[in-house]
């Protein structure tokens, strides 16, 4: 009985398994990387993979049903005063409250496979959605392992949520005699010249200022994080190149005002010149 229960799991486990991945195959590879294709990936993979966890609990549930003696101390333990239950509750809270939001996110799709992500202060890509943990992928090839509850009971940052275009900024401290036309026109040209920028948009305003300098900010916008980050590395190199070989003036200074009458009041050496104080 208990192989008999133990194939018929196995054989479940398989047709979930070739299922998924027939409906997978059948989405044109074109649109994989689409949010359409996203979309349809991490529903039918997070559904798989629930279904195929919980066939298995079942399974195994059945095949120590068989055993007479796990039988009896099952009902031993349920006909005490309840404890059996509290101590299966809180044991198996963290599995079903996952897999239940494996379905939450199979639904509602906080998440999909290859979004990019801000978690915990951390930039990624969602590489792998399973039955109980998400892994992300930071920028720097490290792995970022979280529970699937996580992402349910905290905010987090999707940047691909309903496409995968990106606006990304550029920020710079000049001078205030900084002529703004001639680097607004710069921008522009970097921005044409660039392969990673999308053609949408581009814009150079003076958004703020200081007791010392003005701040410059450049948008630019791209067809997804990766390429809206090197675009803005060149178009801010780009910038920094043409503002030292042309207006090296604009430049971030510090100003220092040197009154004429502190300057009749400094002592004279033995020279009869005026020395600064600490020289007296």
């Amino acid at each position: 009985m208990v192989a008999i229960i133990v194939m018929l799991t196995w054989l479940l486990v398989q047709l979930t398994k070739s299922t998924s991945s027939a409906v997978i195959a059948h989405v044109p590879q074109d649109q994989l990387a689409s949010v359409h294709g996203r979309r349809m990936q991490t529903q039918t993979r997070l559904l798989a993979r629930t279904l195929m966890t919980v066939i298995v609990i079942i399974g195994f549930a059945a095949a120590l049903m068989t055993f007479p003696a796990v039988r009896q101390v099952g009902t031993s333990l349920l006909a005490s005063a309840g404890l059996a239950g509290v101590v299966i509750d809180l044991a198996a809270k963290p599995l079903f409250g996952n897999l239940l939001a494996g379905l939450q996110i199979a639904f509602t799709q906080p998440i999909r496979l290859n979004d990019v992500v801000i978690v915990e202060g951390e930039w990624g890509v969602i590489e792998e959605i399973l039955s109980t943990y998400v892994v992300v992928r930071i920028w720097d090839d490290r792995r970022l392992v979280m529970p699937l509850q996580w992402f349910i009971d905290h905010p987090f940052q999707n940047w691909t949520r309903s496409s995968s275009n990106i606006t990304g900024s550029i920020i710079l401290w000049l001078d205030y005699n900084t002529p703004i036309e001639p680097l607004r026109a710069e921008a522009k040209r970097l921005c044409e010249a660039a392969p990673e920028w999308d053609r949408r948009f581009q814009n150079l305003q003076v958004v703020d200022t200081s007791e010392h300098a003005i701040q410059v900010r450049v948008l630019v916008t791209a067809d997804d994080a990766g390429k809206n980050w090197d675009l803005r590395c060149r178009v801010r190199e780009g910038l920094l190149a043409f503002i030292r070989k042309n207006m090296p003036e604009s430049l971030p200074k510090m100003r220092t005002e040197i009154r004429t009458e502190a300057l009749n009041n400094l002592p004279l050496n033995g020279n009869g010149r005026q020395v600064a104080q600490h020289d007296a």
